[in-house]
């Protein structure tokens, strides 16, 4: 597939997080392109189970909705936190610090209030607010949209924004664990932010708890024995032991057990 055809439809799943439904017709208008390069595009996404095609454009599968932000940050809090103070252990005071969207990285920015003079580098507001009342602190943010409610910052401009910093730590959450050890989120542009934050630091922090694995969303990017530290609550099931065996040296989980 090329790129610009790659680029299309991840911005087309995109779109339509936001609007939940399309027409062919706003598609066209939208992009620029044909009706009938609408239509194949439209036909590939609902090959792979991300739309579901109605009379005229398409809906958004309604498996791939992500649940509200609020939801998702009261699921399994308990198991966050834990994993958010071992996060936290790893990164000293004076640290260059990069954060991608999610609750349980917000988790980690709470359990980080203690320190000083860290730099935070993040699209995730979330994190901004929990480290801001440490004055000693940097915190630097890209312009754009915010999300509501989550307080995220998307769109390719973060890309961008984030290519400009390195970083000691990157911490990153995701959607998602296939049992191949994909990463799974439910925006293109996540899935880009969250590639580059790991690229351009020294230590990537993945931080997850255990049903995140085996849960469903569309857009795939990067895997799970690309991180160099992954920090979890407990093992999921056992179909997924196999992919734990292979990131053994570099899990850490805070409920003990053996992955």
């Amino acid at each position: 597939m090329s790129s610009k055809k790659r680029k299309r439809r991840d911005a087309i799943l995109d779109l339509m997080q936001t609007q939940k439904s399309v027409s062919v017709d706003e598609l066209v208008t939208t992009f620029g392109v044909s009706a009938q390069t609408v239509r194949r595009d439209i036909n590939h996404l609902c090959h792979e189970n991300l739309l579901r095609r109605r009379h005229g454009g398409a809906d958004l599968f309604e498996k791939q909705l992500n649940l509200p932000y609020q939801q998702r940050k009261t699921t399994n809090s308990e198991a966050k936190e834990a994993i958010a103070h071992a996060a936290a252990a790893l990164i000293p005071d004076d640290a260059t610090v990069f954060f991608s969207i999610g609750t349980t990285p917000a988790f980690v920015a709470e359990a980080l209030r203690a320190r000083k003079r860290l730099t935070v580098v993040t699209n995730n507001l979330n994190v901004v607010m929990a480290l801001s009342n440490e004055l000693t602190n940097r915190i630097i943010v890209p312009g754009g949209e915010v999300r509501l409610p989550d307080l995220d910052i998307l769109g390719d401009e973060v890309t961008r924004f984030f290519e400009g910093y390195r970083a000691e730590f990157g911490i990153c959450g995701v959607a998602g664990v296939a049992e191949d050890g994909a990463l799974l989120d439910f925006h293109a542009s996540e899935v880009r932010v969250r590639e580059q934050i790991r690229t351009a630091c020294e230590t990537s922090i993945l931080v997850l708890d255990h049903t995140k694995f085996g849960r469903v969303a569309p857009v795939v990017g990067g895997n799970l024995g690309d991180a160099d530290r992954i920090i979890m609550d407990r093992a999921p099931d056992a179909r997924f032991a196999p992919v734990l065996e292979r990131v053994a040296d570099r899990l850490i989980l805070v409920e003990g057990g053996a992955p």
